[in-house]
């Protein structure tokens, strides 16, 4: 894996311009060199009618955790999730949560990361796998990804070959 091109003080200033990412209070804890560790300090509007962390931060925690690892390699926010596999293992019911992201592959349209969530007590609370599809950037911002294929590209399906359709 590659080094961070991102120091721990230039990521900090990009999160804190992520609107969502302050509105959820994610803070960056680590850089490491296969990814990052990020927390949360649980508040009552993050906690659903139960009393327990609502999923849906833990999820943001796994998606943004990944997302800021790639951009942390980067130098850049030049990705968007694609999907996301989330195993919940027990509630999380007060303190912070922390999550810490391992980039396991980065390739040139593909990222793969994991993530392990834990509680304040360092219990696992839930595991994560999350894949990113890197966005070409110019100078004038994001463009098609380079996942997408050409758009003259033809596709002959078994309707079209009968018909003798396009061949690609």
């Amino acid at each position: 894996m590659n080094k961070p091109v991102l120091s721990m003080r230039q990521m900090r200033e990009a999160i804190r311009d992520m609107s969502f990412n302050q509105l959820v209070g994610i803070r960056l804890v680590r850089i490491h060199k296969d990814g990052v560790t990020i927390d949360c300090k649980l508040r009552p509007e993050l906690m659903n009618a139960h009393g327990v962390l609502h999923g849906g931060v833990t999820a943001t925690m796994a998606d943004a955790a990944v997302g800021i690892a790639i951009t942390t390699r980067m130098g850049r926010p030049a990705a968007t999730t694609v999907e996301m596999k989330l195993n919940y293992m027990r509630p999380v019911t007060g303190g912070k949560i922390t999550a810490r992201a391992y980039l396991l592959r980065m390739g040139s349209s593909l990222c793969i990361g994991r993530v392990d969530l834990f509680n304040d007590a360092r219990e696992l609370v839930a595991a994560a796998l999350v894949t990113y599809m890197l966005i070409k950037t110019t100078a004038s911002g994001p463009t098609e990804s380079s996942a997408q294929p050409e758009p003259e590209a033809a596709v002959r399906t078994t309707a079209s070959r009968k018909r003798g359709g396009p061949r690609s």
